[in-house]
């Protein structure tokens, strides 16, 4: 049943004061597996992007007390996707993964939060496989190029002049060897999309890697910008981790999407029935109807619940200068209002805040990053109520 109109959610701040604090990112769990801390950046300044030099804290939150506890900084990273902040799956209780600047590469730092060890990787990492054995890896001087809201600043490309190199591309890296092996690059997806006359002419990149629930497959976008208008273009394919079984999934567009099963994809993604939420099988490629075109009708950070019933769900601000953030029982087809939370008009592009929520441990409970107190804050809102709903 959808939910009463006295019905109301309360956003409790998890941090507060002139520092900002936040996660970053969405379909990762910032809670350790005990929920008993909360992973967060820490920044002097909010109101521009980073620049060569600039640092932020890597943190942790004890929730019970709201304590920060800074416990190493970062040169890798950004407003948007942080440093790739993530609890290591094998050691969630006490291990955690963040991207780093060391000299003249970007790499991957894992750290022992009670003994302070670290172990450095090669690589820097874009996502890791829910068993913790594997992670993907971008080249993020090139995203900066390209992209940089999600790009890191300070070092150059070493493949700048190359529109499609063909030592660069998708990587997986073993989390415990550090070896790393480049499974799809620039120039192969080239050859396979040779139908594609943008993908051909442009310089490429990818973004967004997502590793399925049983860590065989990732979803990855290959993009590009047209050279007049400056319009990005993306493309949403899946490959095994080995780099086989190739398959394009979405050749008109896509955004944000999520593994709702091993098998299926969801997300805002442009089919031949317009821009809309669709419900993709990888095996078959099949397409489904777009969903609920009238009620979930704009772009935002999707996630899952594991039993796949409720989305959680934002909407960026669109003409207006709200956020809103709402979860979807996809059993009876209701939408649950969380609230809005006010992202003003100077905070877009790559300083903006998209509110990026995610579950904790339990999924009782969510944390979004917001500004719409005046500084970058991560709050928390219990949601056990209507999780806990028989359909």
């Amino acid at each position: 049943m959808p939910a009463g109109p006295m019905e109301t959610f309360e956003a409790v701040p998890l941090t507060d004061g002139d520092l900002h604090h936040f996660f970053g990112y969405y379909e990762i769990c910032p809670w350790n597996a005990t929920n008993e801390f909360h992973l967060c950046l820490e920044t002097e300044f909010h109101d521009r992007p980073p620049v060569k030099g600039d640092a932020a804290g890597v943190c942790i939150v004890e929730v019970a007390t709201r304590r920060v506890e800074r416990l190493a900084e970062t040169q890798a990273w950004n407003l948007q996707q942080g440093a790739m902040l993530h609890w290591l799956p094998t050691a969630a209780d006490r291990v955690i993964v963040y991207n780093e600047r060391q000299s003249d590469r970007f790499v991957a730092v894992l750290l022992d939060i009670h003994t302070g060890r670290r172990r450095v990787l090669p690589r820097p990492i874009s996502g890791i496989s829910p068993d913790g054995r594997r992670a993907a890896s971008l080249n993020y001087a090139r995203l900066q190029a390209m992209r940089p809201v999600v790009g890191y600043k300070g070092l150059p490309d070493l493949f700048q002049d190359l529109s499609h190199p063909e030592d660069d591309g998708l990587f997986v890296m073993d989390l415990e060897t550090g070896e790393a092996r480049l499974i799809l690059s620039f120039a192969e997806i080239r050859g396979r999309l040779a139908e594609h006359p943008g993908i051909q002419t442009h310089s490429l990149w990818f973004n967004h890697t997502v590793f399925n629930p049983e860590g065989t497959r990732l979803f990855a976008m290959v993009r590009y910008r047209e050279d007049q208008t400056g319009i990005m273009r993306t493309m949403l394919f899946t490959v095994a981790i080995d780099g086989g079984g190739f398959r394009l999934l979405s050749r008109l567009g896509a955004s944000h999407c999520t593994w709702r099963t091993a098998r299926h994809l969801f997300g805002w993604m442009t089919q031949t029935a317009g821009t809309h939420y669709y419900c993709v099988d990888d095996r078959t490629g099949a397409v489904s109807a777009p969903y609920q075109p009238d009620r979930l009708n704009r772009d935002g950070h999707c996630s899952f619940t594991r039993d796949g019933r409720w989305l959680l769900n934002d909407a960026y601000p669109g003409q207006g200068a709200e956020a809103s953030l709402l979860l979807w029982d996809m059993e009876v087809e209701e939408r649950i209002a969380l609230g809005t939370y006010a992202s003003p008009r100077p905070f877009r592009g790559e300083i903006r805040c998209d509110l990026h929520p995610r579950f904790d441990r339990t999924q009782t409970m969510i944390s979004f990053d917001s500004i719409h107190r005046g500084t970058r804050q991560i709050y928390l809102m219990d949601v056990s109520a209507v999780l806990s709903r028989q359909p």
